[in-house]
């Protein structure tokens, strides 16, 4: 078990670094962005964000992780967002720390706040954001950050919930709805629930964990506008996202029907 003061002692010791995921638009197969990933290189190895995440959550290390993202993504992305106004990247943002003006503080001090309009802010599914976060969300428009609901499963009532009471603009499907989609399975239920979804509301709707054709196949038939995964890509370093996002311009899929 990782203790907390492990963690704080990895972010002051600069052991934390970021990878980039790519995010394939299903209607004409370009590269539209990335979610940015935090990961912790130990002297035994890279520690994956669901084994540091979830300690730090609801701790001061949370609101610290999520602002050295940010500043991060500034670091690295910032000239190369002005350079490709078409593109955006996704922070995951948890609730606790949505509504009390840090995120504005650091978007500010980041110099992120100038390019908001190509930030997507991903709201991590544990735990319901309050009154304040709900109201940050629902006036997020007003900085034109986008909003996403993150790991959607469909049959959550805690998603549910959140959807009733708060403006998003994407939501992103959990990878565990993609994983059911088999030669076995090729049709499950919720994919006629994705189609309704798309055609009856404005709500972007992004697929995370597509690994197999036959799942990018099942999701664009229902309407699902991008994905993400190991069919199209593994996490990159900047540069290395910034390469494959310049070779993923040309139209090389067909038009979802």
């Amino acid at each position: 078990m990782i203790a907390l003061e492990e963690i704080r002692a990895g972010l002051t010791s600069e052991e934390f670094f970021l990878e980039y995921l790519p995010i394939i638009s299903l209607v004409d197969g370009r590269c539209t962005g990335a979610e940015a990933l935090v990961r912790w290189r130990r002297p035994t190895g890279v520690v994956q964000p669901l084994d540091f995440v979830p300690i730090a959550e609801n701790t001061a290390l949370s609101g610290l992780i999520t602002y050295w993202v940010m500043d991060t993504v500034a670091a690295e992305m910032s000239d190369w967002l002005r350079a490709n106004p078409a593109a955006d990247i996704a922070i995951n943002v948890p609730p606790e720390i949505v509504g009390r003006g840090g995120i504005a503080y650091v978007a500010n001090k980041s110099g992120l706040i100038d390019l908001a309009s190509q930030l997507v802010m991903e709201l991590t599914e544990r735990g319901l954001p309050d009154l304040l976060a709900v109201e940050t969300i629902n006036h997020a428009s007003r900085m034109n950050v986008r909003v996403a609901l993150d790991d959607v499963t469909l049959d959550s009532p805690a998603n549910i919930a959140i959807l009733s009471r708060t403006h998003f603009d994407i939501i992103k499907l959990d990878r565990s709805l993609a994983g059911q989609i088999s030669a076995e399975c090729p049709n499950p239920g919720w994919l006629d629930e994705v189609t309704l979804l798309t055609r009856s509301t404005r709500l972007v709707v992004i697929a995370e964990g597509v690994e197999t054709a036959q799942q990018l196949a099942a999701l664009r038939a229902a309407g699902v506008h991008a994905a993400q995964g190991f069919h199209f890509s593994l996490p990159l370093p900047a540069a290395a996202f910034m390469a494959f996002y310049r070779e993923h311009q040309a139209t090389d899929a067909p038009k979802a029907p």
